[in-house]
């Protein structure tokens, strides 16, 4: 069954009476939410070892960074002994207090 279609009259009187209403009411601003900042981590402190692997990535010896010539020396040892392959690589340590304790017990001595 067909509703009766509303009358263009009564809707732009409503719209004119919706119009001519004062605005009473105004809307608050919203409030800004604060942002909190995330605190930065401070950058991981590495000190830098010399390590002297086998070709087979064992590691045989650790040196501080300052005792390359030792070593080089420990290297050219083991390449004496046999035939197996061996080299120097840096390796980055990440220091921390259990690292760092025997690092400056040795550097007291």
């Amino acid at each position: 069954m067909a509703r009766k279609a509303p009358s263009r009259l009564q809707k732009r009187r409503e719209a004119e009476a919706v119009e001519a209403r004062p605005a009473t009411t105004k809307k608050r601003a919203a409030a800004k939410k604060t942002t909190t900042r995330k605190k930065t981590k401070a950058p991981e402190r590495k000190r830098l070892i010399w390590g002297v692997f086998s070709g087979t990535l064992k590691e045989e010896a650790r040196f501080p960074y300052d005792q390359r010539a030792a070593a080089e020396e420990r290297l050219e040892q083991l390449r004496a002994k046999g035939k197996k392959m061996y080299f120097i690589q840096p390796i980055k340590e990440l220091i921390t207090a259990a690292n760092s304790a025997p690092a400056a017990a040795e550097a007291a001595e």
